[in-house]
């Protein structure tokens, strides 16, 4: 690693930000306006903590990688963390397969066919009911994300008796967001302990300092720990020592390098500290280093790889250099948002929300793959991932000028391509089926409500245009190319003509993005109906810049589309709930009608018939029953209808769900404690309002109240489409 001295460095970041800031750019021109003081805006915002909060864990991370520690700043009491957010080491490849004695797969499943509108027999991996096989369960179950490694410090009291969080004093931990580094300090029996954890910016690489007068009594070492494999929320199985393997090679004095299998699966971490300190097995799987008898300081570092790695471990200094180097620039460069002139009470509580969630995208949601609900701290799902949720974690990178951060996991859909190709040709259908809940293989997981929802189909395409807004070249299109036009033919090939009505139609068979609703009998969900018109017409557009035709049926599909469904003048959720308004029916769960003029820049939406539509539902939902995404889907709905308070309202919204806690998460219930798409949907709609969309009024901030009571001063946003 390039080592520049830091001052230098800082300088270079602060004039970037300077050049950045000077002209701060709005969608439709220049506003005269100071530059943003980053620095103050990021450091008002570092986490504190003063005890030990199992809610509130802290983390580091560089999107591929992520250690989740307690306050010790390491995984020391991961025990009182389990039922919380558990303490993870956890990378985009590191996943286990259980055994599979049966030869289960997705490819030998037996789909259960049901019957479209054209008498189309298609199958699908249901799970009648939601009773699940020994078979549906392990394939739901396999791959399951992994834990790599516990490392936490070995505490030994003086009387000898076992340590307890109770035994923690004087606790001051911090997350110094501008640098990146989590800085812990707490006493042990009056003695005090002074942590750093940092994570290195490209490798899955922790490095960690600890000064203590317990070095040298030999008092405190750290533990490294290696569970088995589990798809359980904890990522970690401790009561399956003998079904898997560590072995441990130590050809020098400062190192170690650990060989890891589990199953058919493996991975490796190489370790290295400070001279003098010493690497002993205590159990299976357990190893302790510890310090020299003279130490006042130890410093170590793991890596962890999924093939050996002969890379030189850099010093604890060599990566605290490049950390700071990495976080400087990503706070000095993109977007930002400055609050902090507002008279409303609310404003340090949103900017709040808005600085932490760049940091948590940025260390879990900005890797090679789409990621899981809960990112890299613990499992959800087995620890698969979403795609309908994709959008939701990752589109905002592009608003906020950070654009390779969502396309480092673009590649994905054009490696499983050919499995979406499989899934479309299997079911009748042409081009490209992308599934739901997924793992790096691109297989589909059986489920009564994933292998049926179709609201996922059309991201790529968006995706590709978000892109393209950056980068309007001939080479962004021919990168892309490949995903929206095999997306688009899927799209053409899916709805039903109806004989009828003489228009084509989405179901049934589809689950819509409101998961409530029967699949067998749901008929053209507004939100799905007005996305699959936008992700059709972006297609054409996609052949048109690279001088080709349009395509027939996509157009086709296009002039005869259903339209979205109208009743009591106001917008219903889906054709077939006729019962939405006069019986108040189906108000629960998502109120993704609201994302037809939202999220999307809503096709064949009449603004006042949403808008009537809008206002029913926020006098009329069941608003603890939905979910962390909503708040900002019904925010971005008030602010293209020029509604800046109520789309203010919806973000700050008092509701279970949209709690964020002291680490910036956002709360669900108590099995999903973290939830980014609601993270990712914040910073997405704070951008669109601060930033515009395209036909926004032609003023500063659009999104937000022009009252007084709101000053935003942002730049480097740009407008969502």
């Amino acid at each position: 690693m390039e080592v520049v001295p830091l001052l230098t460095r800082m300088n270079r970041h602060y004039q970037w930000a300077g050049i950045l800031c000077v002209l701060a750019t709005t969608a439709f021109g220049v506003v005269d306006t100071p530059a943003i003081d980053r620095h103050a805006l990021v450091v008002r915002h570092n986490i504190v903590l003063a005890k030990l909060d199992p809610e509130n864990p802290l983390q580091v991370g560089n999107g591929e990688f992520a250690f989740t520690a307690d306050v010790t700043g390491l995984q020391t009491f991961a025990e009182a963390y389990e039922k919380t957010i558990p303490l993870g080491t956890l990378s985009q490849w590191g996943w286990h397969t259980s055994p599979n004695p049966h030869g289960w797969s997705i490819d030998k499943f037996h789909f259960r066919e049901f019957i479209d509108l054209l008498d189309r027999r298609v199958g699908y991996a249901d799970v009648p009911g939601n009773q699940r096989t020994a078979e549906t369960t392990w394939l739901r179950a396999n791959p399951h994300r992994l834990h790599l490694g516990r490392i936490g410090f070995q505490l030994t009291k003086a009387d000898g008796s076992t340590v307890t969080t109770n035994d923690l004093t004087d606790i001051a931990q911090t997350l110094n967001l501008w640098d990146g580094i989590l800085v812990s300090h707490f006493k042990f029996e009056g003695k005090p302990v002074d942590v750093e954890t940092i994570c290195h910016p490209v490798r899955d690489l922790l490095a960690v300092r600890v000064v203590s007068p317990l070095l040298h009594q030999g008092r405190l070492g750290v533990r490294l720990q290696f569970p088995y494999g589990t798809g359980d929320t904890s990522t970690a199985d401790w009561t399956k020592p003998d079904a898997h393997e560590t072995s441990l090679s130590q050809d020098l004095p400062r190192g170690a390098t650990f060989v890891r299998k589990l199953d058919n699966d493996s991975y490796f971490v190489a370790a290295g500290w400070t001279v003098g300190a010493t690497l002993a097995e205590v159990a299976k799987h357990t190893f302790v280093l510890t310090p020299a008898k003279d130490a006042g300081a130890l410093e170590f570092a793991c890596v962890f790889t999924p093939k050996p790695d002969s890379t030189t471990l850099p010093s604890f200094d060599q990566v605290r250099d490049g950390v700071r180097d990495h976080w400087n620039r990503f706070w000095s460069t993109g977007g930002a948002i400055d609050l902090s002139g507002s008279k409303d009470s609310r404003w340090p509580e949103l900017e709040r929300r808005i600085v932490l969630s760049q940091y948590l995208t940025a260390i879990q949601c900005a890797g090679s793959y789409p990621p899981q609900e809960t990112g890299l701290a613990y499992n959800s799902w087995y620890g698969k991932f979403h795609l309908e949720m994709h959008w939701w974690h990752a589109a905002h990178f592009a608003l906020w000028n950070r654009l390779p951060l969502l396309e480092k996991s673009l590649g994905y859909y054009q490696s499983i391509l050919p499995r979406a190709e499989g899934t479309a040709k299997r079911q009748g259908y042409t081009g490209a089926r992308w599934p739901k809940m997924t793992n790096p293989s691109g297989a589909e997981s059986p489920s009564p409500v994933g292998p049926f929802l179709i609201w996922q189909q059309p991201h790529p395409i968006f995706y590709a245009e978000l892109c393209y807004r950056t980068h309007s070249d001939r080479a962004t299109l021919e990168k892309y190319k490949g995903i929206v036009f095999e997306t688009a033919e899927f799209m053409a090939s899916y709805p039903a003509w109806d004989k009828d009505t003489k228009r084509y139609v989405l179901g049934p068979i589809l689950q819509c993005a409101q998961e409530i609703f029967p699949k067998d009998h749901t008929l053209d969900p507004t939100f799905e109906l007005t996305y699959w018109r936008w992700g059709l017409q972006v297609a054409q557009q996609w052949r048109e810049r690279l001088g080709l035709p349009r395509v027939e049926k996509w157009d086709e599909v296009l002039q005869h589309l259903a339209k979205p469904p109208v009743a009591d003048d106001k917008y219903l959720f889906t054709e077939t709930a006729t019962e939405t308004y006069s019986q108040k029916k189906w108000v629960n769960d998502h109120p993704s009608v609201t994302a037809a003029l939202g999220m999307l820049p809503g096709p064949d939406v009449d603004p006042e018939t949403m808008r009537r539509t809008l206002h029913w539902i926020w006098g009329n939902w069941n608003w603890p029953d939905t979910w962390g995404w909503d708040y900002p889907m019904v925010a971005m709905c008030a602010a293209r209808l020029g509604e800046p308070e109520l789309a203010v309202d919806a973000l700050l919204l008092d509701a279970p769900k949209n709690h964020y806690q002291i680490n910036g998460h956002n709360y669900q219930r108590p099995d999903l404690t973290i939830y980014l798409p609601g993270n990712g949907g914040l910073l997405y709609a704070v951008a669109m309002m601060a930033a515009g969309w395209d036909g926004a009024p032609k003023k500063h901030a659009p999104g937000f109240p022009d009252n007084g009571q709101w000053v935003v001063h942002w730049e480097g946003l740009k407008p969502a489409p």
